[in-house]
């Protein structure tokens, strides 16, 4: 049995919603995120791993973070050595932090920013109305006291 023409129909409709949703800025805004913080995570790994780790490496007695691991299993002529390396995840749990700490700080800066916006919005329109107020007074025309 053929499937019937009806699905193909509703092909264009999808692709229109969906050419849709991927113009829409926010769609946009979340590629250009995803593409500088591939790059920023790059940045952070060097910095972790080339600059941080070694000093604090040295100032514990010369230990290589990458090197450390609780071994589980010796190595021998049959078997491979089994262990885990905590030091991979002690230097991501690194990354991690400096990450969020710089993700904290630009939010709280963006939002701060928005905050000085939104007050001097605020402002504007409460001087826009107590100009308008003055003009409809002056328009008014005043009752005389008898």
């Amino acid at each position: 049995m053929l499937p019937t023409k009806e699905p193909l129909k509703k092909v264009p409709g999808i692709l229109k919603e969906f050419q849709t949703f991927i113009a829409r800025g926010n769609v946009i805004d979340l590629a250009v995120g995803i593409i500088i913080g591939s790059a920023f995570t790059g940045i952070v790994n060097s910095l972790v791993k080339d600059v941080l780790l070694p000093p604090i490496g040295v100032l514990m007695g010369k230990v290589n973070f990458v090197d450390l691991k609780l071994v589980l299993q010796q190595e021998t002529e049959s078997v491979p050595e089994v262990a885990i390396l905590y030091g991979n995840l002690l230097q991501n749990a690194i990354n991690f932090l400096l990450v969020a700490v710089v993700v904290f700080s630009l939010v709280k800066a963006i939002n701060s920013l928005k905050k000085k916006e939104e007050k001097a919005v605020e402002k504007n329109k409460d001087t826009e109305l107590s100009v308008l107020k003055d003009i409809r007074d002056a328009l008014v025309p005043k009752k005389k006291k008898t």
